[in-house]
């Protein structure tokens, strides 16, 4: 951008203006211009330097300094630097700048402004220097800025603060392009440049000095500088008038050196700048050093010595030095206390030290870094202190056994003890007064009390975490270090929080709250005990599955019985058993679970035990029991051996039984039983079948192992073999009982078995004969067939031999059947009479239907069918009456319709003066003329409207009725023909042509109030519209971009009174059902969606968040929380948006048909004029019409376009307001296939269904343009009103009419280009412009009365009917028009063919009327007089229909057949065809006066309809009217009760004396002052320095608000002007920040508003 340059003399790049002599004027202005904007670009790169410096931070680029420097952050860290006591880091707004980059500047970015301009002030910088907040935040006067921080920069460098700004002017290097701009944006705001170089000399006049002496002082510095004797100079220097502080004689020369050096800069640049600088803007100060900048170098020189002093004691360690040198008076150091002493040389020593282990190389300590350290000392030494004699309070609270006073002195911050928990004062003062008893001084010093409370809030957290039973909590107390508790382990703390949970339940519940620190140390040790026994357990287990793997019962048994296995029921003499058992458990789970090196674990080896004692005590019994069986079948004796069954075996046995028992018993022994003397007395038993037990007989010994050389015994019965034989007798004696018990039901078992048999038997037999059944069938038919033949022969016998009975019976049969048929018929029709009647009005019905659909389908309807439906032509009393009654209820409609829309721009001029009021705190009196004016209007706007003369040329006086009628044929031409009016529209400004169609054309058209005005107002729309594109369109895109004229009038008439019912069916509900959805948010903001989660966290939690407040978008969406909110509100932003556009699909025919035919002609206009442009490209442009411009600002402001019903003051939610703004985005988007990219990235996921609703609205659109021609629509054309029943009427003020007139005759020539142009000769007629005196006629007003003008002015708002006719109406013997003479004809030959019959017309014709049909002819002539004569005048026919209608028949006859040879010679019928064109003209004139009556009808419906909205919406505005009466009520009370300078009475006029003090007061002011003060920005032809030579002396006027500014230039009055207050708060609510004064002078508006403001009202 730019660089510094090497050569130290090197001149600007644009030069002096008189650098080239050749230059012409202009040619030396523009050089002029681009020197400032070159000298103010190096001005800002000075300012930018110098404050990098002071905050050590990089700023913006030059050229973009000014921009960065609005949102005032800078501005505030630069006032934290200078005045740190005034600003801090918490006071600067956004300090960071996220909100800033995010989006973009902030209304509270202003306080941050506002704290540099306090900072300022603190240090005492003149007042003169400082800029408006408005010129920074609203970039009104930058350059004012930039100056005040030149001359901040020279203030702070003579008080030592800051270091000297430099001169830049010459050695930076802009680009062209860049001065260029910068000159640009000077231009833009019309900023006058302050002078840079005049700083000094303004900051030396500001002081209280004499100045002259000041100024002799300073010069006398400055030779004295120049002569370079340093003695002279300092005698100088300590001159009284020189006003120099702290000069120290001993650095003379220092101080010579450092100013020489100074003036030489000075000097170099000031010759850089005398080029671009004129002789008289020189100022003496541009090479002489100022007094700021002499006392700045000495500062400059006192500050380096100090510095130095200050050092060299740091390094000494010499406290006494560095007290010396921090107190110098250079340094300026706050807080320097003499106790501290010890504490700043502590702490500047660290500082220092650290300062060099970074830079690697010993460095001084800069003032702000002495006074930072300086602060730190202070702070920890006030600190310590305060620590101490909170130490002694808590000793003494600890003393007095207090433990809320405790608890209040260890939560003391002063204390700087760890966290303290209020609800545990009294574990605090128990332990604590424990501890302190403990101590031998009886005093806890703050490391003991900081060791003991740290110790104590983690046990009392611990306890509240056992009560919440929150394990996770628990395991992390006992981690926490500060805790201090012994042999914790990591691995075991899911057991230490397992077991204290149990122990505080139990303490609990002996009424014991708190587990102390020895309790919970004591739990740990305990579980830590435990895991070490089941360790030791655990090793144990190991030893036994080792020994039960080697197979030694020895070794398996000592390891069972080691103490740390703790088995039980070991008992040594089952080892071998036990190895056995434990052996085949393992081998058993080692099979199940396929793994060879399974264990087995300590309840599995218990159970092992356990089994094996049960299993050795079983045999033992079982082995008892068999000796005791076999003992007693040896002695024969049978009484025991039952009760050694039940009692050693435990069998169930049946005493019944005993002897089977004993006998089996012994024949099985006996069997067994053999001689043996080697039988040895031990048995054998098998457990489990597996182990073996022996047991001897004898001895009654057991034991598991085999004894040595023992056969056990085989002539005894074994156990199992005794089982055996006792239950197969048990089992055979049961048998036998229950055969015994059951003997009945074994009788049942034999006889189902033989039922079985027999049934079958029986179904073998009938499948047989189903099997034979068509056999069967034959036999039965055979037989049934004999018998009944045998029957038929002889019947026929007996009839044969009675042949003549026979006969005679059937007849009487036949005849009494006949006549019950005809009685029964004959009764029915009696019955049904009704029925009867109403079949037969059918069938004529349908008749006469079949007729009518001739009438209407047939190409050539026959005359005969023509003459049943001709009566239909005719008018009745009903249709007079409903014609009257759309004509009233259309007067109605156009007359509310001017009523409100006048109170709306009322009502909107109140809300403007109101807004203006709140905003400038304003005069009330404006306020409350309109609201008097508004409260008038609302009561009797309408009566007028109503009561005034309305009866069109009866209503005025006679002679100037011929006037009025060409004043008829004007308006009838112009509404008939719309290239009038539409060439009109485009030759007046814009401004001009919107109120003209606001008021005259909508009136011409009574705001489209039937279809002939509709069908009329669309063709003018159509017209000027096409008119548009072919001359004003260039590219297709500039109907959406532009403002197009006739689209903006088809708009805003179709969203008016008769539209606005259409849009609000069509929208109303859905709009409904979004709002009233309480539950439904949509957000679609990443960012406030980031910030409604933050903020409920918080009130969740009543924690604050540490998540960051301010994120940018890509930092919110990095929260999960976020992403699902926001895709939550897509979720419901597309099915909200599919119900609105569901409404929207399925109402197209609900669409104003105005609309839909506009949009087909904007589509076919574009195409024809850009034939390339695609389908796509064209239903974009009509869908910009159709949705962005007529619905989209109902969808988004439903309240403003009466969509849903608002109560005055009432107001759309502001979630509201979202949700319908989302919607109405999407379907923006969508309806011209705009994708979301860019800032809206987030609502990517939204692209195919913005594609997909795209396509929906691309059929929309072209279903909408898909309708039917005007004429088609509304069946009419040019000839209608020649048929209608009544004249068009039209409902217009005086004013309009004249305004009217006098716009056609400005522009007569473009748009009656022709000379025989009809417009032409009808405004020839007229004459010149009347106004509206001549209008009314003389003697109208009375020239005498004093309220002429407002009379005149009340006249002209008078709204008079125009009954529209034409001048060139065909009248009687001037028939040429040949559409005329048509409907003539036709007239006649209804008339005729109603009283006289025939099959064709030239039959009637040439046929005589009888004398009857002349009688009937003669009344139907009669009744229509009288028809006639009560007839309305507006609804009359001309008079030549009349006289023709009043003709016998027979020349009626004679007429028609001349005017049919008339027809025939032109080619509109024809002899050849009977005249059948006629009659199907006449065909049509029915079927067009059935429909006609049909849209009568509907017309009638809607207009009541639109007069109902109209009303409710009068209404609506009273209400507001009442509503803005209250308000100013209330003003008006407060006011009144103010101890004001001014009083504003209830008719709007000051008191008197308030006036003459205003009128009194009077202010001058050079213009040289008011530029100082930014009022004035410039005069044309007129330099700066002629500012003081020109005077302004302004003065308030009669009425308040008035001013009269008088300008003179050296003494001689040469303009003065009318300013009025209102137009200045006009002129600033519309954003005009400069005006134009006496055309030359360009005038700051917010400035002079707050002139006026605070010298006339003192505010």
């Amino acid at each position: 951008m730019h660089h510094e340059e090497l050569a130290p003399l090197q001149r600007p790049r644009y030069g002096s203006i008189v650098d080239d002599e050749r230059l012409s004027a202009e040619e030396m202005d523009e050089r002029r211009r681009q020197n400032i904007a070159y000298e103010y670009l190096c001005h800002l790169e000075e300012a930018k330097r110098w404050m990098e410096v002071c905050l050590e931070e990089e700023l913006p680029p030059t050229t973009e300094l000014e921009e960065g420097l609005r949102n005032g952050v800078y501005l505030a860290k630069l006032a934290k630097f200078f005045a740190p006591n005034v600003v801090s880091d918490k006071k600067i707004y956004d300090v960071e700048q996220a909100r800033y980059k995010r989006s973009g500047l902030h209304f509270r970015h202003t306080d941050n402004t506002v704290q540099w301009l306090r900072a300022m002030e603190s240090i005492g910088l003149p007042k003169i220097f400082y800029p408006e907040t408005t010129d920074v935040y609203d970039r009104k006067n930058i350059p004012r800025m930039i100056y005040c921080i030149h001359a901040l920069s020279l203030y702070l460098f003579k008080l030592g603060l800051a270091p000297q700004i430099q001169d830049l002017l010459g050695k930076v290097d802009f680009t062209e392009e860049e001065i260029s701009n910068m000159r640009k944006e000077l231009e833009k705001y019309g900023i006058q440049m302050p002078s840079f170089s005049k700083i000094g000399g303004i900051l030396a006049s500001e002081l209280s000095v004499d100045e002259a002496a000041l100024h002799a002082a300073v010069i006398a510095i400055n030779e004295a500088i120049e002569k370079g004797i340093a003695e002279q100079t300092i005698a100088t220097l300590r001159n009284a008038n020189a006003m120099l502080l702290n000069v120290d004689e001993g650095l003379a020369q220092d101080y010579q050196n450092e100013l020489f050096e100074a003036k030489r800069r000075k000097e170099s640049n000031a010759r850089l700048k005398n080029g671009t600088i004129s002789e008289e803007e020189r100022d003496v100060y541009e090479e002489l050093l100022t007094q700021a900048e002499i006392q700045g170098n000495i500062n400059k020189i006192n500050i380096h010595i100090a510095l130095v002093q200050v050092n060299e004691a740091i390094d000494r360690q010499d406290e006494v030095a560095l007290m010396a040198g921090l107190n110098r008076p250079a340094l300026s150091l706050l807080e320097v206390l003499p106790q501290n002493s010890s504490w700043y040389l502590l702490q500047l020593c660290d500082s220092k030290e650290q300062k060099m282990q970074i830079a690697g190389v010993p460095n001084m300590l800069d003032k702000s870094e002495i006074q930072k350290e300086v602060s730190v000392a202070n702070a920890e030494a006030e600190a310590h202190k305060l620590k101490l004699i909170a130490v002694d309070n808590i000793n003494t609270a600890i003393r007095n056994c207090d433990p809320s006073k405790t608890l209040v002195a260890l939560m003391k911050p002063e204390a700087q003890l760890p966290v303290v928990h209020s609800f545990a004062a009294a574990v605090y003062q128990t332990e604590l007064f424990n501890l302190q008893q403990q101590n031998a001084v009886n005093y806890l010093a703050h490391d003991e009390l900081s060791i003991a409370v740290e110790m104590l809030s983690a046990v009392v957290l611990l306890n509240q975490a056992l009560e919440n039973k929150d394990i996770l909590t628990i395991k992390n107390h006992l981690r926490n270090p500060c805790i201090g508790f012994n042999n914790l382990e990591e691995e075991n703390l899911q057991r230490y929080a397992d077991t204290l949970l149990s122990i505080k339940s139990e303490a609990s519940s002996q009424g014991q709250d708190y587990l102390s620190w020895n309790d919970i140390q004591n739990c740990i040790d305990l579980v830590n005990m435990q895991i070490q026994e089941e360790n030791e357990r655990i090793i144990a287990i190991g030893h036994i599955n080792e020994a039960i793997d080697q197979g030694n019962p020895e070794k398996t048994l000592e390891t069972l019985l080691l103490p740390t296995a703790k088995l039980q029921d070991v008992k040594p003499v089952y080892a071998r058993h036990y190895q056995d058992v434990l052996y085949h458990a393992k081998a058993q789970k080692c099979k199940e679970s396929q793994d060879e090196s399974v264990l087995l674990w300590l309840d599995e080896i218990q159970k092992g035990i356990s089994d094996a004692n049960n299993n050795i005590k079983e045999a033992a019994i079982l082995a008892v029991g068999t000796s005791m069986i076999n003992k007693s079948l040896e002695k024969g004796d049978s009484q025991p051996v039952l009760m050694i069954l039940q009692s050693k075996f435990e069998l169930r046995v049946i005493p019944e039984c005993a002897d089977t028992y004993f006998r089996n018993l012994s024949e099985a022994k006996n069997l067994k039983t053999r001689e043996d003397s080697n039988e040895s007395p031990w048995i054998k038993l098998v457990m489990k079948n597996m182990y073996d037990y022996y047991y001897n007989v004898e001895t009654e010994e057991g034991t598991c192992v085999a004894p040595e050389g023992v056969v056990p015994k085989t002539s005894w019965l074994t156990g199992e073999e005794i089982q055996s034989i006792v239950g197969q007798v048990t089992a055979d004696y049961n048998r036998e009982q229950l055969w015994l018990a059951n003997e009945n039901l074994i009788v049942q078992l034999q006889a189902r078995a033989r039922g079985f048999l027999v049934r079958k038997n029986y179904q073998e037999r009938k499948a047989y004969l189903q099997n034979q059944e068509p056999s069967a069938i034959k036999i039965q038919a055979f037989w049934k067939g004999f018998k009944q033949r045998k029957s038929y022969v002889d019947r026929l016998k007996v009839l044969q031999g009675n042949v003549a009975a026979v006969v005679k019976i059937q007849s009487w049969v036949k005849m009494w059947l006949a006549k019950r048929a005809y009685r029964k018929r004959l009764q029915y029709f009696k019955d049904h009479n009704d029925e009867i009647v109403k079949i037969q009005a059918f069938l004529r019905a349908n008749k006469a239907r079949e007729d009518y659909r001739t009438l209407i389908g047939a190409e050539n309807p026959p005359l005969t069918v023509l003459r049943k439906f001709a009566y239909l032509l005719d008018q009745s009393d009903l249709d007079f009456q409903e014609e009257l009654e759309v004509t009233r209820l259309r007067e109605e409609v156009v007359t509310k319709i001017r009523s409100n829309q006048q109170l709306e721009k009322d009502l909107n001029l109140m809300d403007i003066k109101i807004g203006l009021l709140v905003k400038n705190r304003i005069t009330l009196q404006d306020v409350v003329l309109h609201s008097k004016k508004l409260n008038k209007k609302s009561k009797s706007q309408l009566e007028e409207m109503v009561m005034v003369d309305k009866q069109g040329i009866k209503g005025l006086s006679k002679e100037r009725r011929k006037k009025l009628e060409a004043y008829q044929h004007l308006f009838y031409l112009l509404q008939t023909n719309p290239t009038y009016l539409a060439k009109l529209i485009f030759q007046m400004p814009q401004n001009k042509s919107t109120k003209f169609m606001d008021t005259v054309i909508f009136t011409l058209y009574n705001y489209a109030s039937n279809q002939r005005e509709e069908y009329l107002l669309l063709k003018l729309f159509k017209t000027a519209l096409e008119e548009e594109i072919n001359s004003k369109v260039d590219q297709i895109q500039d109907i959406v971009t532009g403002n197009p004229t006739v689209i903006k009038m088809v708009v805003s008439f179709n969203r008016g009174a008769r539209g606005q019912n259409t849009l609000r069916q069509l929208l109303a509900p859905v709009v409904k059902e979004i709002m009233e959805d309480k539950s439904l948010i949509i957000n679609t903001s990443p960012v406030d969606v980031y910030k409604s989660w933050v903020n409920q966290l918080e009130m969740q939690t009543g924690e604050a968040s540490k998540l960051p407040y301010d994120v940018t978008t890509e930092q919110a969406l990095t929260h999960t929380e976020v992403v699902n909110k926001l895709e939550s509100s897509i979720q419901s932003l597309r099915a909200v948006t599919d119900k609105v556009l569901t409404s929207i699909f399925s109402s197209l025919n609900m669409m104003p048909y105005g609309m839909r035919y506009i949009a087909k002609v904007l589509k076919s206009s574009l195409h024809e004029k850009f034939p390339d442009a695609t389908e796509d490209e064209l239903l974009k442009i009509v869908g910009n019409l159709l949705y962005y411009r007529y619905m989209n600002p109902a969808i988004v402001a439903p309240d403003g376009f009466d969509i849903i019903d608002m109560t005055a003051g009432g107001q759309i939610h502001p979630d509201q307001r979202r949700n319908l703004g989302c919607v109405a985005k999407v379907l923006q988007h969508a309806a011209s296939n705009k994708l979301f990219e860019g800032e809206s990235e987030h609502l990517s996921s939204m692209n195919t269904y913005l594609s997909q609703t795209y396509q929906k609205f691309r059929n929309f659109f072209q279903a909408a343009c898909d309708v039917p021609e005007p004429e088609e629509k509304f069946n009419v054309d040019e000839y209608s009103d020649m048929v209608t029943l009544s004249k068009p009427v039209i409902y217009i003020s005086i004013e309009e009419i004249i305004n009217t007139h006098s716009l056609l005759l400005e522009h007569q020539d473009a748009i009656a280009t022709e000379p025989n142009d009809l417009l032409n000769e009808l405004l020839e007629g007229l004459g010149p412009v009347p106004d509206v005196e001549s209008f009314l006629g003389e003697g109208a007003v009375d020239p005498n009365d004093p309220n002429r003008e407002s009379t005149l002015n009340q006249l002209a708002k008078t709204e008079i009917s125009l009954s529209l006719t034409s001048k060139y109406e065909l009248r009687e013997g001037e028939d040429q028009d040949l559409k005329s003479l048509m409907i003539k004809t036709k007239r006649l030959i209804v008339d005729v063919i109603r009283t006289q019959p025939g099959d064709t017309l030239l039959e009637i014709l040439e046929t005589p009327a009888t004398a009857q049909q002349e009688s009937e002819h003669l009344k139907l002539v009669e009744k229509r007089a009288i028809l006639d004569s009560k007839t309305p005048e507006k609804m009359k026919h001309s008079q030549s229909i009349f006289e023709d209608g009043q003709l016998p028949i027979e020349q009626k006859k004679r007429k028609i057949q001349r005017n049919l040879r008339a027809l025939e010679q032109a080619g509109l019928v024809s002899s050849a065809t009977k005249y059948q064109e006629i009659i199907n003209e006449i065909a049509k004139d029915i079927r067009n006066q059935r429909r006609y009556r049909h849209h009568r009808k509907a017309e009638l419906v809607k207009l009541q309809q639109t007069l109902n909205a109209l009303n409710s919406k009068t209404a609506f505005y009273e209400e507001q009217i009442n509503y803005y009466n209250t308000y100013i009520k209330t003003c008006l009370d407060n006011l009144t009760r103010k101890n004001s300078r001014r009083s504003i009475k209830l008719d709007g006029k000051e008191e008197v004396k308030g006036s003459k003090k205003l009128k009194q007061a009077s202010l001058k002011y050079t213009a040289a002052r008011l530029h100082e003060k930014g009022v004035i920005l410039e005069i044309e032809d007129l330099q700066t320095n002629q500012f003081k030579n020109v005077m302004f002396d302004i003065t308030p006027g009669e009425e308040v608000g008035d001013f009269e500014i008088k300008a003179k230039f050296l003494g001689v009055e040469m303009e003065k002007v009318q300013l009025h207050f209102q137009d200045l708060l006009q002129m600033q609510y519309e954003g005009v920040a400069v005006m134009k004064m006496f055309d030359k002078a360009k005038v700051n508006v917010n400035l002079l508003i707050f002139l006026l403001n605070k010298k006339f009202y003192g505010k």
